[in-house]
Formats: structure tokens, C-alpha cells, sequence
């Protein structure tokens, strides 16, 4: 079972991709979703995503980022129909009312999240951080150590998702209940587990900062990569897809 933002082996077409054809690509795609409030074309957006997942074959991985962005989306339009009322009026409140607007931007706002998300995550996915982190230095020439820092940030979100599970797990096998009682009770009991995860990162972060060093990371230059990332016909074809997608958005 694959690890959250873990690299995937395949052979399709988008892992093939540059590097930053893929992650340029997908920042252009969201950044498409930002500039309309169109949601037939947000959901057409959406909908080239979801393809884009199955031409990945990470259809698995993106249910479960959809079930998350879901839950962040809904937050945010629950926000939108109690507090910004516009349209005819469907149900009045004691400080507003709910409306028809009100009802459409609360769905707009879940949809264009889906769809600007789907594809910068499929990037992590389809793309060995190593390759994202060099293709940013010898393509973009981004400064090292900026690059390694950014990687390193994505390595270590899934290195705390375990090490949180293992620390509930034994806090579990110690007749620690976490699935019973309401929200604020699994709050006070999340807290106290927050010393040991940060013991355990100050660890793990000291000891990634040492290996470093002993490699020569002060050393480090654009130089210093032997892999090559030259763009091909299917990466131009890709960044003109996702300019072509921001420019509807914007004129549309």
C-alpha cells in the first residue's frame, strides 16, 4: 500500500513528463480554477482531472484526496451559505438569510477545490522528489538549497503520519479509547500525544541535517547533478494545455 504523497512507479505518459512540466502544469491548472466562478467550467475542470488520475491509474490515491478536500471544502461552504447571502431568498435567518447565490457559491467553492487539487497532488505521485527537486535546480535554477528544503518538507509529512499512528497505536493498546466520545474529548487526548511526535521529529530532523552535511550539502551546486531534464514535444504540448485551460478561465 502506498504511503500519502509517496511516488508511484509506472510507465504512463505523465510519468514520462519533465518534472517541472508536471509541476508547472499543475500550478497553471489551479490557478485556471481560481480565475473562473463559471462552475460549468469548473466542473468540466474537474472532470479533466478525474481523467487525468485514470490516465495515472491513481484513481485510488485521488478518492481518498477528494474524501479529504471534501471535508475542508465543506467547511468553507457551509461558511458561504450562513454568512454571504445573495440570490432569492430560501430560508431566513436571525442575521441573513440563505439563498439561491448563496447555494451556488457554496458549490462553486467545492468544485474548483476538487479541481486544484487532483492535479497538484497527482505531480507527487508521478514524480520521484529527487527528479523534482534537481529538475527545479538544473531547469528553473532555483538555489539548492531552497529545493532541498522544499523536497525535504514533502519527505517528512508522511514520516510524522506514521510515526502519529504508531504513538496511537501503543497509547491505543494501552486502553486509550480515541473513537469514543465527542470532538473536544479526542482533542484533549490528541494534545498530550503532540510531545512525542515532536521529540521524535527533533530526532529525525537533526539526524536528516547531519547526513547532510556529511555529504557535502554546503557543496551542492547546479553543477553538481549529472541528470539531465530536456523538455520534449509531449511537455510543450502539456504547459500549452494548461496555459490554453488559464486563459478560457480568465476570458470566460
Amino acid at each position: 500500500m502506498n504511503k500519502f504523497l509517496e511516488y508511484v512507479p509506472g510507465d504512463t505518459v505523465f510519468h514520462k513528463m519533465n518534472p517541472m512540466t508536471k509541476l508547472i502544469g499543475a500550478i497553471v491548472f489551479a490557478l485556471a480554477c481560481f480565475c473562473t466562478s463559471n462552475l460549468v467550467i469548473l466542473a468540466i475542470m474537474l472532470v479533466a482531472a478525474l481523467c487525468m488520475a485514470a490516465a495515472c491509474g491513481m484513481l485510488r490515491q485521488t478518492a481518498g484526496l477528494v474524501k479529504a478536500v471534501l471535508a475542508f471544502s465543506l467547511i468553507l461552504a457551509i461558511v458561504q451559505v450562513l454568512f454571504t447571502p445573495t440570490g432569492d431568498v430560501l430560508v431566513a435567518l436571525p442575521w441573513g438569510y440563505i439563498g439561491t447565490g448563496s447555494l451556488l457559491a457554496a458549490l462553486t467553492t467545492i468544485v474548483r477545490l476538487e479541481a486544484a487539487a487532483i492535479p497538484l497532488f497527482l505531480t507527487f505521485y508521478v514524480t520521484k522528489m529527487s527528479d523534482m527537486t534537481n529538475a527545479a535546480v538544473k531547469v528553473l535554477h532555483v538555489p539548492y538549497k531552497y529545493a532541498f528544503t522544499f523536497s525535504s518538507t514533502v519527505h517528512f509529512i508522511p514520516v510524522f503520519m506514521n510515526d502519529m499512528r504508531s504513538i496511537m497505536e501503543a497509547q491505543t493498546a494501552r486502553g486509550i479509547e480515541f473513537d469514543q466520545g465527542g470532538l473536544i474529548k479526542k482533542i484533549r487526548l490528541m494534545v498530550p500525544l503532540c510531545v512525542p511526535l515532536l521529540v521524535s521529529s527533533v530526532r529525525k530532523t537533526n539526524s536528516a541535517a547531519i547526513a547532510a552535511e556529511v555529504r557535502g550539502f554546503n557543496l551542492r551546486t547546479r553543477a553538481s547533478g549529472f541528470k539531465q531534464y530536456p523538455f520534449a514535444l509531449r511537455d510543450y504540448a502539456a504547459l500549452i494545455v494548461a496555459l490554453a485551460a488559464l486563459v478560457f478561465a480568465i476570458i470566460l
